[in-house]
């Protein structure tokens, strides 16, 4: 899987990680020096915990979408805003309204630095 050459690219590219249940294709798309919020109210950061995420975002089976609502860069850094869900054969396991921060890399693709995957939800208070 190649990284996003574009900011407004990331959520696509990090449906189409989730979708190949690989925990290291995922890992890709992150920096996992930023931090990832999994469920409300709990945000993770540190490389191991990180992981641990990520793992049990990936054990729930299913299909992941992620539609991008706007995503506004200002060179190395660059917000989006996403809705998202998990589904399996119809039923919706998980969905959500997220928001994600990137930085763009030397290389000139873009990693998730902080992903609050329930941060626009309503009433949410971080």
């Amino acid at each position: 899987m190649n990284l996003p050459q574009r900011a407004e690219d990331a959520h696509a590219a990090l449906a189409a990680a989730f979708n190949t249940g690989d925990l290291s294709t995922v890992m890709r798309m992150y920096d996992s020096s930023g931090i990832i919020v999994p469920e409300p109210g709990k945000p993770v950061t540190g490389p191991g915990k990180f992981e641990e995420a990520v793992k049990a975002i990936l054990s729930v089976k299913g299909q992941m979408e992620i539609k991008t609502v706007y995503c506004l860069q200002t060179g190395n850094i660059a917000v989006g805003r996403s809705e998202w869900s998990i589904t399996d054969g119809g039923e919706v396991k998980v969905a959500a309204k997220g928001i994600e921060v990137m930085r763009r890399q030397d290389d000139g693709s873009w990693k998730i630095v902080i992903d609050h995957a329930f941060g626009a939800e309503t009433g949410l208070v971080a």
